[in-house]
């Protein structure tokens, strides 16, 4: 009996959800990290549930922009026109957020300084996933050659 490869529609559907639980994750992190830097700098030791609790949502919802309208952008293969455009409608959403649930008291300064911190994460995630995909290649390719080693013997 031939066994079907191809991935089914709820597969699909669950890895991109996946992927978003990951995405909300990770960029959740970043920006609490911004903002627990800013609050220290700031002299206040104590973080504001409320605005945690807009970061997480945020993101959540920055991820199903990410995924559903700018095809991943920051898994894309190259940065063009979309991933770009993708990067910059969701530094402005999260600064919109931000700026007006207060997070860092409606300072416009830091908020720039915030939008500058999150396109470079932006890019950093980019050349992660691209450095993974790379050694994924490497690692898929010797494992056909040791395959095809291994067929050869027989």
């Amino acid at each position: 009996m031939k066994k079907d490869n191809k991935l089914t529609l709820w597969e699909r559907y669950l890895t991109k959800e996946i992927g978003i639980e990951f995405k909300a994750c990770l960029y959740f992190f970043a920006i609490l990290f911004f903002y627990c830097v800013y609050r220290i700098i700031n002299g206040s030791f104590d973080a504001d549930i409320i605005h945690m609790t807009e970061m997480i949502f945020t993101c959540y919802i920055i991820g199903y922009i990410q995924v559903y309208l700018f095809d991943n952008f920051d898994e894309a293969d190259r940065l063009g026109v979309k991933e770009y455009t993708g990067m910059a409608v969701c530094t402005i959403l999260y600064c919109l957020v931000s700026y007006f649930g207060g997070w860092f008291g409606k300072k416009l300064m830091v908020t720039l300084i915030m939008a500058a911190y999150i396109l470079i994460t932006y890019f950093c995630v980019f050349l992660i996933y691209k450095s993974k995909r790379t050694i994924d290649d490497k690692k898929l390719n010797e494992e056909l050659r040791l395959f095809q080693t291994e067929h050869k013997k027989q």
